[in-house]
């Protein structure tokens, strides 16, 4: 039964990734593609120099990072994507406001050593928070900010202009 339990949960998952995936294609997209330093969840890339290049562009833009944590078996963090990318008012915060750096979580690569010096996350997605000098201001569990299948655009607005830069 678990084995059946996995399949189940890969094969939405692969259903949701591919539905994203097609989403992303989509010229309807607001979310300006500069906002995302890191757009892939690559279990060979070093979290550490993305973020470090993110805040150094973050502080000559006056910006806040957002740290994406996640993985491409997680349907959630395509969601999430899909979701910053059409929704205008979201996007619009988020292109102001904040540089984006997606880190993998997988069984390929947990990523430990990095995601060490965080707050332990409960899931994925997970959203950190960090200031243009690197610190770490807020780490968010995303359930908080779900609505039935999909992500609540007030609670996500309030988070994100709780952690944008005073300007």
């Amino acid at each position: 039964m678990t084995n059946l339990r996995v399949s189940v949960v890969l094969a939405l998952g692969a259903v949701v990734y591919l539905l994203a995936e097609n989403a992303s294609a989509d010229p309807s997209n607001k979310l300006e593609s500069s906002a995302y330093t890191v757009d892939v969840y690559d279990p060979k890339r070093s979290p550490e120099d993305d973020l470090k290049a993110t805040v150094a562009k973050a502080k000559a833009q006056g910006k806040h990072v957002l740290i994406q944590v996640g993985g491409d078996w997680c349907g959630w963090c395509h969601l999430m994507s899909k979701y910053f990318r059409e929704n205008e008012k979201v996007a619009e915060s988020l292109t102001k406001n904040f540089l984006i750096v997606k880190v993998n979580y997988s069984e390929e690569n947990k990523n430990e050593e990095f995601l060490a010096k965080y707050p332990r996350i409960k899931g994925c997605p997970h959203l950190f928070v960090i200031d243009s000098e690197g610190k770490l201001l807020h780490s968010q569990n995303t359930a908080d900010l779900e609505e039935g299948r999909g992500y609540n655009e007030g609670a996500v607005l309030s988070f994100l202009a709780k952690w944008a830069p005073k300007k």
